[in-house]
């Protein structure tokens, strides 16, 4: 298959095959004497591997990692690798519900009318912090 049948059967951009070609992520299995580069099985489901792998937050650097783990004792190194992606997304989570109750609260308290500079919100963000 050529690059455009790749990207739409992995589901991402031509742009994006191209990228992961120049970081070394993917490679294509051979050219076609017309030149165009040339696709099989084992690139697609790689592409669908890094695609996937995004979708769930890892970035290309791990993703590469990732792709090179290939024997059994390699599957602590993924286990791991998963956690720490799962601790780095109940860190983003908690301080999500953190601007959340924050901004709650400065909605709650705002009335909704008067002067901009009066209200609870802007005034909180003019606040000088203790950093």
């Amino acid at each position: 298959m050529i690059i455009g049948e790749l990207a739409k059967r992995g589901k991402v951009r031509v742009d994006t095959v191209r990228y992961y070609e120049r970081d070394g992520l993917l490679f294509p299995a051979g050219r076609q004497l017309s030149g165009y580069r040339q696709y099989g099985d084992a690139e697609l489901k790689r592409l669908r591997f890094i695609r996937r792998a995004k979708d769930l937050g890892f970035n290309l650097k791990e993703i590469r990692g990732l792709l090179t783990l290939r024997s059994d004792q390699d599957i602590a190194r993924a286990k791991q690798a998963a956690q720490a992606r799962l601790a780095d997304i109940d860190r983003r989570i908690a301080e999500l519900n953190f601007i959340r109750g924050g901004l709650h609260s400065l909605i709650e308290a705002c009335p909704g009318h008067g002067r901009a500079e009066a209200g609870p919100f802007l005034n909180a963000l003019n606040l000088e912090s203790g950093s």
